[in-house]
């Protein structure tokens, strides 16, 4: 008698934890959607797929470099903007950041100044270029982030760069 008692009680247990994990749950009927779309007509995959487009786009975007002590944009990094102007134009919901970073070389407040530069040339040149500016938000690393450990020139013209990175 006590073992089948304990056997209820586990199967009712069973059954109530399959339950409360399954985090399924009925909606009531709404005149805007359907069984298929779930309540107000959305599509539940909507939002996984604009994520997976978001993240495919973030890869697309080309990195900015600039020579040193230096905002100026070179010929080089001008036709990256212009390819990341395009990225832009043809997916009117991304916003971005740019991030500016230099290299070692120069103080802490030095480098977060001019990297902070180097990101506002890269979005006033995509404005000018009819992006929206609310669109896009700038942060200065300064040195703080460099892409390649070292201390020579290959490793400090890798630093010096603007990088986009989607919000």
């Amino acid at each position: 008698m006590v073992f089948r008692a304990l056997g209820t009680i586990i199967v009712a247990a069973a059954l109530a934890a399959g339950c409360a994990s399954s985090g399924t749950t009925t909606a009531p009927a709404t005149s805007g959607g359907s069984d298929e779309f779930g309540q107000e007509g959305r599509d539940p995959g909507l939002d996984q797929r604009a994520t997976t487009r978001t993240r495919d786009i973030g890869s697309q975007f080309r990195t900015v470099y600039f020579d040193f002590d230096a905002y100026n944009l070179r010929s080089d990094a001008r036709d990256a903007l212009q390819h990341n102007a395009q990225l832009l134009r043809s997916s009117p919901d991304v916003r971005v950041q740019i991030e500016g970073n230099c290299d070692e070389r120069g103080s802490d407040e030095y480098n977060l100044a001019l990297g902070k530069k180097r990101a506002e040339a890269a979005k006033s040149y995509l404005v000018d270029l009819g992006i929206d500016g609310s669109r896009i938000s700038t942060l200065s690393y300064g040195e703080e982030n460099p892409a390649v450990q070292g201390h020579n020139e290959m490793a400090w013209g890798q630093n010096r760069r603007d990088e986009f990175k989607v919000r």
